[in-house]
């Protein structure tokens, strides 16, 4: 190690007077003694403060500028070394040299800068600043029969990707023209994987999924798909994985999925209902995941459910309600949910049966597939009396609800459950549905929903406690009672929070109770009137006149 003391010494010297030939020498010598001990003699070259002389030597002029970037590029490696090479002033002028003609300089530069930003995001922002981005796509074009570098430039887009700041300097480039291109050519596994690394991050953003469709890289997914679909080796079962994941993400933005949807005739379309019936689990899995995406719209939703998806997906669903797959259980579901929004479509998916296909999932206890269960019920009631009365009176259903409605883990399937008791009131307005639901004690959490912190929540919560107090009351009161029912629309109607549809509500709720004693009583006794008599001058006109009717029959009834 005497001798690397020796060569640091010289190279102070020859770096100051630029005496070439000296000057390659100690570099080979060095590059030398960190392949043998890469971080003792990092040390070394930190604490002889030979890294403030680097700028100078990596000019265009330079004649040993490739050889000083390897060098940076191997102390680099350790973490120790980074701080100390931004702060010799090291990355300005690597970047620069990205405009290099010479493709050993540019390899070795790339190496340099990728290794002192590894696993920082505030210098890999400051390359992006520095618009390296735009370099390297142009990069990659010129130089795409260079192995190593195209190695070094599919490393580098992987990490800057995973800065949002950089998606819109990629998406003003050609990165997905030249990305499609380059993964055309791959045949190794290796290669093709490290551009999908590449892929996943950028293909979050909508401009660039677009301009990935438009490349063409979905046939070249849907090509791997179909040769690995059977193959049992790990890389390809992989692969399989990768590339469908990938698909269902470039549907994931609006453009791009109805580019591919193409009224139901894309051929892209056509494959991915293919997958649905596979016997391969990640095909399923993508294909629901797809029509979930496609079904993001009406007129989608509408023209799959004519042409026989729902079918499909039900006899999917019925591959799986035994010790099922949890991820296409909930993907199938989604998919579901998503395609019983459009009106038109409740009362078809209603009369093909898909409620009996989703109750089979109740005994679930997976968290994810019993959110998207309630979520698939909730919409397919939506206005629809027969259907949600049938539910209503279903005990087991309400039971499960109930237990549900108590999920603190699960916040999600906590409030789908609550929304969906009172959506099976609401919709049914059937005495019989509310009496399932009071022997079955969901009346103290259709209380406890009225305190949401969703509006929303709030205002479907009172809606069915009016209904329940309209036509059963005599059957919920000590239900509501023991709830604190009465307390709850007092403070509601005092707090200058409550959304006038929620205090309009509320009033609307005190009126419904006076029918019963005990409820009447409370209301007596909390003095109602004066809340109610100062919302008689409220901005809001229906509000204002609700409290007017409020206040005249707490006067009557006094």
């Amino acid at each position: 190690m005497d001798n690397l003391s020796d060569t640091l010494k010289k190279l102070k010297i020859t770096a100051v007077d630029k005496t070439e030939d000296s000057l390659e020498g100690c570099l080979d010598c060095l590059l030398q003694a960190l392949a043998q001990n890469n971080m003792e003699t990092s040390e070394k070259i930190q604490a002889s403060g030979i890294l403030q002389l680097f700028a100078s030597l990596l000019t265009p002029q330079s004649s040993c500028k490739a050889k000083v970037a390897n060098i940076i590029a191997e102390v680099a490696k350790n973490e120790f070394m980074r701080i100390p090479c931004v702060d010799a002033g090291l990355i300005s002028p690597l970047v620069q040299l990205l405009n290099s003609k010479d493709q050993e300089v540019l390899l070795q530069t790339g190496r340099a800068l990728g290794n002192i930003c590894y696993d920082s995001h505030s210098l890999q922002a400051q390359l992006i600043n520095m618009g390296v981005i735009p370099t390297l796509v142009k990069l990659l074009g010129i130089h795409c029969q260079n192995a190593a570098l195209t190695e070094m430039c599919l490393v580098a887009f992987g990490n800057l990707a995973e800065l949002e700041s950089s998606k819109e300097q990629f998406a003003s480039t050609n990165i997905a023209e030249e990305l499609v291109k380059l993964f055309k050519k791959q045949i190794e596994h290796d290669k093709r994987e490290m551009i999908f690394e590449v892929l996943a991050p950028l293909a979050e953003n909508d401009a660039i999924k677009l301009q990935l469709v438009e490349a063409g890289l979905v046939e070249c997914l849907l090509e791997i798909v179909q040769q690995k679909v059977d193959s049992d080796k790990e890389d390809d079962i992989t692969e399989l994985k990768t590339g469908s994941d990938l698909m269902v993400l470039l549907l994931l933005g609006d453009e791009s999925m109805q580019k591919l949807f193409e009224g139901g005739k894309g051929g892209v379309f056509q494959r991915v209902l293919s997958w649905i019936p596979s016997n391969n689990h990640q095909l399923q899995l993508a294909g629901a995941l797809a029509i979930a995406n496609f079904a993001r719209n009406d007129g989608n939703c509408i023209h799959m459910v004519d042409n026989g998806i729902v079918e499909k997906l039900m006899d999917l669903l019925d591959r799986h309600v035994e010790d099922g797959n949890v991820t296409v259980q909930h993907a199938a579901l989604s998919a579901l949910r998503n395609l019983a929004i459009p009106v038109i479509n409740k009362a078809k998916m209603l009369s093909a049966g898909v409620t009996e296909a989703v109750l089979k999932f109740l005994k679930s206890e997976m968290p994810p597939v019993q959110f998207k269960l309630l979520g698939t019920l909730r919409m397919l009631i939506d206005a629809q009396a027969e259907a949600a009365e049938q539910l209503g009176k279903n005990v087991k259903l309400v039971e499960r609800l109930v237990e549900w409605c108590e999920a603190k883990d699960h916040a999600g399937v906590m409030g789908e459950s609550n929304r969906l008791l009172s959506a099976l009131i609401r919709h049914s307005k059937s005495k019989d549905v509310i009496k399932t639901i009071v022997q079955s004690g969901g009346i103290k959490h259709l209380v406890t929903m009225a305190t949401s912190e969703h509006v929303i929540m709030q205002n479907e919560a009172l809606v069915a406690l009016a209904l329940i107090a309209a036509l059963e009351l005599g059957t919920a009161e000590k239900d509501l009672e023991s709830a604190k029912l009465v307390q709850i629309l007092h403070r509601l109607l005092a707090d200058e929070r409550s959304a006038p549809e929620i205090k309009y509500n509320s009033m609307v709720l005190i009126c419904a109770l006076m029918g019963s004693e005990c409820l009447h009583k409370e209301v007596q006794d909390l003095a109602f009137l004066d809340v109610v008599s100062k919302l008689r001058s409220h901005e809001n006109k229906s509000v204002a006149q609700q409290a007017s009717l409020t206040e005249q029959r707490l006067t009557v009834e006094s």
